[in-house]
């Protein structure tokens, strides 16, 4: 069972874990609210973050690495420092061309990623 930080004014990463979800693929739930939540997600060389859409609103900020992301349809490649908006309902996903990291910003809460 995971801990309940909703609401935290302070989260620190070193205190929390990876949840591997296989594939090459690792996330971290950081800060979250209820109309807020930041997820941190690792990607190794490889890995695909399969299509898939949901009913949130969507912010990616890549830390690092490079990814080819398809987006409705769109498919580009973004390296560090690029953002990608994804409205909710669409569907979205990529393959990481060099292992990076994602930071995810979303919009509800993404209530599945606590369970």
């Amino acid at each position: 069972m995971k801990m309940d930080r909703k609401n935290e004014k302070f989260v620190f990463a070193d205190s929390l874990a990876f949840e591997e979800l296989g594939g090459g693929v690792k996330r971290k739930v950081l800060a979250y609210g209820e109309d807020l939540m930041q997820v941190e997600v690792h990607f190794e060389k490889g890995a695909v973050g399969a299509m898939h859409s949901h009913p949130h609103t969507q912010l990616t900020y890549v830390l690092s690495g490079a990814f080819e992301f398809t987006i409705d349809g769109v498919k580009k490649v973004v390296r560090a420092g690029d953002t990608l908006y994804k409205l909710p309902h669409i569907p979205h996903g990529c393959v990481c061309l060099e292992a990076g990291v994602l930071l995810d910003t979303f919009t509800p809460h993404r209530a599945d990623f606590l369970k």
